[in-house]
Formats: C-alpha cells, structure tokens, sequence
C-alpha cells in the first residue's frame, strides 16, 4: 500500500554551495489538515513566524524547505524574502498563499540568495510529479551525514492507510517545542483536534525527548499533514483506531527523534538516559534532560569513563525531589551504585564495558515516587568541536 495524494519534488539551488539537493516541495493533491510545533527561542526566524501563523488555521496544502540558509536574523528583508518565496511557488501551484507553509535550516545571520531562489522555483514546481520523499529527506541535510525517514501502515475501519515522514538534525538539538526539521504526511483521514493533541503527545515523547548539545534552533518546526486520500473513517480520540494512530505516529517520530541523536554531529555514542522513582514524570524528565546535557557526563561517555558520580551530581542540581540516600544507578543491568554510594570495583570494571558499546542505558532509580521518562542523547567528542568550529566555512 502506497501513500495516496502527496507528491515531492527537490533540486539543487546552490542556496550554500552547488552539488547537493537542498530545496524541496511536499504537495498534498487534496486539501489536508495541518498540526505543528515550533521552536520556544524568542529569536525566531521568519520561516517560522510565517508557518506558525499559517499553521494555525489548521490546513494546507504545500510546504517549501530550504537547506544552507537559516534565513534568522536577518530582518524585514528576510521576511520579505519568505514570502517571495512561498508566493512564487503558490502561484505555480494555483494555491492561496496562506496554503503553502515554508521551513529553513543553515546558517543564521546571511541573506537569502534570491537569485538562486528564483531560478529553482519553476524546475521544483515541475519535478513535483517525480520526485520521493527520499529526495526530501536528502534536500533537508546540512551536517547531517545520513537522509533520516521513517514509515510506518495502518487501517482504520478496513481501510488502510500510511504515515512518514523525514526529519533532519545532527547539531544545535534540543527541539523543547517544539538545527532541527521533521515533516510527516499521512492519507489517513483525521479528526483536526485528535490531529493537533495526538502530534503534540508524539512530540513530547519523541523530539522533546532528544539532546545532542543543548542548544535550541531559532528555526525548530515540526509538523504533521493529513489529507483522508486513504479514505477510512474519520480518526477520532477515544477510539481503538485513534490508539492504534496514536502508537503509529509516535513510532515514527520516535524513530527520527533517534536517528537524529545517532547522526549528532561527532558522536560515537547512543545512550538513554531512563529516570525512575520520581515524584512526577516531569521531574523525572527534568532529571534525565540534566544528566543528558552534562558536558561532563557526556565526554565522560566518549572517553568510556564509568564516572557515576557526575551522573548523580547532575540529578542532584537538576532541581526536583530526591534523596541522595536512596539513588540507585545502573549502566545497562550493571549496578554502579546503591542507596547513593558506589558498588565497587567489579561495578567499575563492569560499567567500563558497557560503555564500549555504541549504544547502552544508564538507569536512574530516586526511589521517591512514580514517575519515570526517558531521554536519548549523545556523547561528546573532538570532533563536535571540530565541525562546530568550522560550520560556517
């Protein structure tokens, strides 16, 4: 079964430098239904506040995506830019403008090239009834080092139907929406309220769940377009079909949420930071985004250093309920230590194994409550310095 009544379209604009796709068109052939969620910085960039407010109307019909250029910073010209953009391919596409939502990711503080912009607009237009979303998930990527997108089928009423979607990121990560880009498509007919509480749940789960460097984009946008191509019946919540939609679209963001963490830019490790025995799932998710974001937790992993002790000094500022006297860490089924105080040197000699692994949990038991959540996260090496330090050449 095959998605129905999207179509892609992606070309090489030379936006940053020639040799690589980096604009795309996502193009909903029916009227769809729309749920998105923004980056929280304050300094936004003007993609974003035109796709916020378009987005809030709660349908549309296209979106236009630029990699190379963040078009941040860059004032009322930048803005103006934005909607040049958007219009001329809305115009090509016979649509109101209001329709077209339009992303970018790249450099901030620099211009849009809109030379180059005017010349890829009629060849993207064109390519709409060729290209994949394959060439989407290849025109998003800046340092990326691998196309990241997911798929997932499901049927509703007899009826079946798909969700995917693609997602780029690998430096600049931590999302709190909502440099990071994910657009899902799915032909599912939806209910629009079911649509915007069931993306944002997925969302919380799945891209709110991620670091590789703490830092948030000024132009995060995630987002979800549903036409009802598939033609089932309507997904509402509260039904076993909205369950199943539910469980479907947060497995597919998860799976990009992680795929971006895998790609985080010179990371040699994939760990999950797993918070139990809070008093509430927020402050175990507090926990774990402390522990995630500690640079000394984080090289710690990359030189395969059984440090618990920063683990346990980043709960302990993270600013919720604990008790050190209660603390219980494992790496993977390793105890590293107990009731706060460390297990012993078989533990250390244990852990250090585990952390020779590419991937591996580290478990955080408080033993005060309930409450639990789960973070993924990266370890930090020579070469985030390396490519960090040389982004912008």
């Amino acid at each position: 079964m095959s998605l129905k009544g999207f179509q892609f379209s992606a070309v090489e604009a030379a936006i940053k430098k020639p040799g690589r796709l980096d604009l795309a068109l996502i193009f909903s052939q029916d009227p769809a239904q729309v749920a998105a969620v923004f980056t929280t910085n304050k300094v936004q960039a003007a993609p974003v506040v035109i796709s916020r407010q378009r987005a809030a109307n709660g349908s549309a019909r296209a979106l236009i995506v630029n990699s190379g250029n963040a078009n941040a910073c860059t004032g009322e010209q930048g803005m103006t830019d934005a909607l040049e953009c958007g219009r001329r391919v809305s115009e090509l596409l016979g649509l109101p403008d209001d329709e077209l939502l339009i992303a970018s990711t790249g450099v901030i503080g620099q211009a849009l090239p809109m030379d180059r912009f005017r010349k890829a607009i009629q060849p993207l237009v064109d390519g709409v009834a060729v290209g994949t979303l394959e060439d989407v998930a290849d025109a998003i990527m800046t340092t990326d080092t691998f196309p990241k997108l997911e798929r997932r089928r499901g049927e509703a009423g007899g009826v079946g139907y798909a969700i995917e979607g693609v997602a780029k990121g690998a430096g600049m990560i931590q999302p709190n929406m909502a440099t990071m880009l994910s657009f899902l498509v799915t032909d599912a007919a939806v209910d629009p309220d079911f649509l915007k509480s069931a993306f944002t749940e997925a969302v919380d789960g799945s891209f709110n769940a991620i670091t590789v460097d703490g830092d948030t984009s000024t132009n995060d946008t995630a987002l979800i377009m549903a036409n009802g191509a598939a033609g089932n019946p309507v997904i509402k919540a509260g039904t076993p079909e909205g369950a199943s939609f539910l469980a479907l679209l947060h497995d597919v963001l998860l799976s990009l949420a992680k795929q971006i963490v895998k790609d985080g830019e010179g990371a040699t490790k994939f760990v999950e930071i797993r918070v139990k025995g809070a008093e509430s799932h927020a402050d175990a998710k507090k926990a774990a985004l402390s522990v995630a974001n500690s640079l000394l937790v984080k090289t710690a992993f990359f030189g395969q250093d059984a440090n618990w002790g920063r683990i346990i000094a980043a709960v302990g500022y993270a600013g919720i309920p604990m008790d050190p006297d209660r603390v219980e860490i494992r790496f993977d089924d390793v105890v590293m230590a107990r009731h706060g105080i460390f297990a012993g040197g078989d533990a250390e000699t244990a852990g250090t194994e585990v952390l020779k692994q590419k991937e591996f949990t580290v478990t955080i038991d408080l033993h005060i409550g309930a409450g639990e959540a789960a973070v993924y996260t990266s370890d930090l090496s020579y070469d985030y310095v390396r490519i960090n330090a040389d982004y912008r050449t």
